[in-house]
C-alpha cells in the first residue's frame, strides 16, 4: 500500500481559518480559551451545485488564547447562535438553530467537552436554542426560539426561556433534555446580531498575536504552474498567485470572488470568472464579471461581457461559455472565446447547476452535459463534445443505468477514457453508496471501472497512474486509474484540525494541490 502524502505546505493559512465567516465568539479568561461559532459557505454556485448534498458548513472551534491554535472542531448541522463555557468543568455550551423556511425552529443544544472533543447533543427534540448562558455550575440558562409559527404569526419576534439544572454536566447523555424541562410562556425576543461584534473580537486577537486575519473562505478553484506557483481563485479573490516561498505574489479583489480558472491559450494568462446576483429587485438579472489576467503581474488583460451568467468549458485549447439561464423549451447559444472576438457556436438546452454541471480537467475538447429534449433538459443526459469544426456530437449517455437518473460532477479525461464522478437521484436524498466515480470510455462509453461513497465528490484529478478524489466529508482519496481500487485514503487536515477539499489540482514538479473550504491550499508532494 502507497504511503498517505503528508502536507508540505499550506498557503493562505490565516488564524480562526476552521469556522469561517463568524456569527458569534466568546473568550473565557480561566481556561484561556476561545470559543468561535461560524460558516464556511455552501458548496455551491449558479454553475454547479453537484457536492452540496448532505453538507452543512456551520461549524463550532475552540482555540488556545496562546498561539491560536484550533483544539476542536465541531461540525453543526444548524446555524451557531450563543456559545457559554462552564464556569468549573471543561465544558461549551453551544446554541444552534434556525427556522426551517416552512414551519419549524430546529436546532440542538450541543455539549462539547473540551478535554476529549467528545460532543453531545442534549434536546430530546430539534429546537432551535437561540441563547445559552451558565448560571451557577449546576444550572443552564436556554432561550429558545417556538417549535413553529403554525398559527403563530408573531412566532419569530418571540422566545421561551427555560432554565435546566444537572449536577454534573458532562455525564448528561444524548436527548437527555425533555420537552418538560423547557416549557416556559412566550415572551418578546429581541434580534441581536453578534457577528460584527465577534470579527471584531477576532481580529483584536489575530493582531495581539501578530497574525493577519482577512476572513478566507471557499477556493473553488486551484492551478499550478511549471515555476512552482500557485493559482487560486475564492470568495472575494478573482484569482491570486502564491509563490513557492508561501508569500502571495498578487491578487485580484473581487466582491462576489472567483469560481472558476482556466488557463488561456499560451499558458501566459488565465480566464477567472465571477457570478454577479441581483439584489435590488426581481429585475435584476445574474451577469459574470469574466476577465483574463495575466499570471506573471496579476494584470487584467482583458474583459469579456457575456449578456448572462455562463460557465466557462475549456478543451484542446479552447475555451467556450456555456449560458446558465436558458428559458424551458428554448436552447441557448455557445459562444467560443477567440483573439478575434467572440464566436457564437451551436445551441444547447437548458443548463442547472445539479444536472449539467460538468467540470472536465485536461479535456482534448470542450464536454457539455446537454438534455435531449430542451423541454426537460435535465432527463437524458448526454456526454457531448464540441468538436474542431464547431458542431455538437453526442457521446454517449451520461448515465449508464437506464433506470438510475445521475446528476452531474467533476470529471478528467485520461487515455481516450472520462473519469467522471456524481450522485444517483434518490426521492429520500442520498442514500448510502449514491456517490461513485466512475471511468468510461470515450468511444462508447462503456465502464471500466466504479467507486462508490456515501458522500459527493468535490474535485478529481490525475497523474496518469492515479485518481485523486475529494469528498465533502473531508476525505481524500487515491484510486487506481487503471482499475479503480483504492490505494490509500485520508482525512484532510490542517494542525490537527479537518477540513474539506472543494478544488484540486495535480500541478507540475510532482504535485498535490487541495483547495479547501475555509480559504487555503494545501501541498502535498506526490511519490511516484
Amino acid at each position: 500500500m502507497p504511503l498517505v502524502p503528508d502536507v508540505r505546505r499550506v498557503f493562505g493559512d490565516e488564524p480562526f481559518a476552521q469556522t469561517g465567516e463568524p456569527a458569534v465568539a466568546v473568550v473565557d479568561d480561566r481556561s484561556r480559551l476561545i470559543a468561535v461559532g461560524g460558516d464556511v459557505g455552501w458548496l455551491q454556485w449558479s454553475g454547479d451545485g453537484t457536492a452540496d448534498q448532505k453538507w452543512t458548513g456551520h461549524r463550532a472551534g475552540v482555540y488556545e488564547r496562546d498561539g491560536l491554535r484550533c483544539r476542536h472542531l465541531v461540525r453543526s448541522s444548524y446555524p451557531v447562535r450563543s456559545l457559554a463555557f462552564h464556569p468549573v468543568l471543561p465544558l461549551l455550551a453551544v446554541a444552534t438553530g434556525g427556522y426551517d423556511g416552512g414551519y419549524f425552529f430546529e436546532g440542538e443544544l450541543l455539549l462539547v467537552d473540551l478535554d476529549t472533543g467528545t460532543v453531545v447533543s442534549a434536546l430530546e427534540d430539534r429546537r432551535e436554542v437561540r441563547a445559552v448562558e451558565w448560571l451557577s455550575g449546576t444550572a443552564l440558562r436556554l432561550v429558545l426560539s417556538p417549535p413553529d409559527d403554525w398559527d403563530n404569526p408573531g412566532a419569530h419576534g418571540q422566545g421561551h426561556t427555560a432554565v435546566v439544572e444537572r449536577a454534573d454536566w458532562r455525564a448528561v447523555a444524548d436527548g437527555a433534555i425533555g420537552a418538560r424541562e423547557l416549557a416556559a410562556p412566550p415572551e418578546p425576543l429581541p434580534v441581536r446580531d453578534s457577528a460584527e461584534e465577534a470579527r471584531r473580537l477576532l481580529a483584536e486577537l489575530a493582531a495581539e498575536a501578530g497574525l493577519p486575519w482577512s476572513r478566507r473562505r471557499r477556493v473553488w478553484a486551484v492551478e499550478g504552474l511549471e515555476d512552482g506557483r500557485v493559482l487560486a481563485a475564492l470568495d472575494g479573490v478573482l484569482a491570486e498567485s502564491w509563490l513557492p516561498s508561501g508569500e502571495r505574489q498578487w491578487a485580484v479583489g473581487d466582491e462576489q470572488g472567483g469560481r472558476q480558472l482556466v488557463p488561456a491559450a499560451g499558458g501566459t494568462s488565465v480566464w477567472a470568472n465571477s457570478e454577479r446576483r441581483g439584489r435590488r429587485s426581481p429585475a435584476d438579472r445574474e451577469t459574470t464579471r469574466l476577465v483574463r489576467i495575466a499570471v506573471d503581474g496579476g494584470r487584467v488583460l482583458e474583459t469579456a461581457d457575456p449578456e448572462g451568467p455562463v460557465v466557462l468549458v475549456p478543451g484542446g485549447g479552447r475555451t467556450v461559455l456555456r449560458p446558465l439561464e436558458v428559458p424551458r423549451g428554448r436552447t441557448g447559444r455557445l459562444v467560443l472565446l477567440r483573439s478575434g472576438g467572440p464566436a457564437e457556436g451551436p445551441g444547447v438546452s437548458g443548463f442547472d447547476p445539479f444536472n449539467h454541471a460538468f467540470p472536465v480537467r485536461r479535456a482534448g475538447r470542450p464536454y457539455l452535459l446537454v438534455g435531449s429534449d430542451p423541454g426537460e433538459p435535465h432527463v437524458d443526459k448526454w456526454v457531448t463534445a464540441l468538436e474542431a469544426d464547431g458542431t455538437l456530437r453526442r457521446l454517449f449517455p451520461h448515465s449508464w443505468a437506464a433506470e438510475e437518473h445521475h446528476g452531474g460532477g467533476p470529471a478528467v479525461e485520461t487515455g481516450r477514457s472520462l473519469v467522471h464522478a456524481g450522485t444517483v437521484h434518490h426521492g429520500h436524498g442520498l442514500q448510502p453508496g449514491g456517490a461513485y466515480v466512475v471511468r468510461r470510455s470515450l468511444t462508447d462509453g462503456a465502464v471500466r471501472w466504479r467507486y462508490r461513497s456515501d458522500h459527493p465528490a468535490t474535485a478529481l484529478d490525475t497523474d496518469g497512474a492515479t485518481v485523486y478524489v475529494t469528498c465533502n466529508s473531508g476525505s481524500l482519496v487515491a484510486l487506481d486509474a487503471g482499475d479503480g481500487s483504492v490505494r490509500w485514503r485520508t482525512e484532510l487536515r490542517v494542525g490537527g484540525a479537518p477540513t474539506v477539499g472543494l478544488s484540486l489540482a495535480v500541478a507540475p514538479g510532482d504535485r498535490l494541490l487541495v483547495g479547501t473550504v475555509d480559504g487555503r491550499v494545501l501541498e502535498y508532494a506526490l511519490t511516484r
